[in-house]
């Protein structure tokens, strides 16, 4: 996969202080062009409009989950195989599992650091 710090960077969450830290962090990596979605509907209107480089989602979130919207995307034969990193609280195994098995390209558990996420891109990515 293509990597470039000037890709348009989609970030997804209810929650508005987890955003602004993802978006923190991507900054500090390098990143620019940060956009977010407060919900799953939305932001694949956005994936739709837009074309992004990486996405990264909450996986709860109403009314659509984080791994809803990765199925719809990936189901979607008109949309790039965009890599797709799901942020959860959640650490169960199964959860990994079906994101993976969803077409996720990694997952992060919360909290998390900026070392952690420059490692989870960088195995999606190869060296940042």
């Amino acid at each position: 996969m293509a990597f470039n710090f000037n890709m348009r960077v989609l970030v997804i969450d209810d929650y508005k202080t987890m955003v602004r830290i993802v978006r923190s962090l991507l900054q500090q990596l390098g990143f620019q062009n940060v956009d977010d979605a407060c919900d799953g509907p939305t932001a694949l209107e956005m994936i739709r409009t837009h074309e992004y480089g990486l996405i990264l989602s909450d996986w709860n979130m109403v009314p659509m989950t984080g791994l809803e919207l990765l199925t719809n995307i990936r189901a979607d034969p008109t949309l790039p195989k965009i890599p797709f990193v799901m942020v959860t609280a959640e650490a169960k195994t199964e959860n990994v599992v079906a994101a993976r098995n969803a077409g996720a390209n990694n997952y992060i558990i919360k909290p998390f650091t900026l070392a952690v996420l420059k490692q989870k891109l960088t195995t999606v990515f190869g060296e940042l």
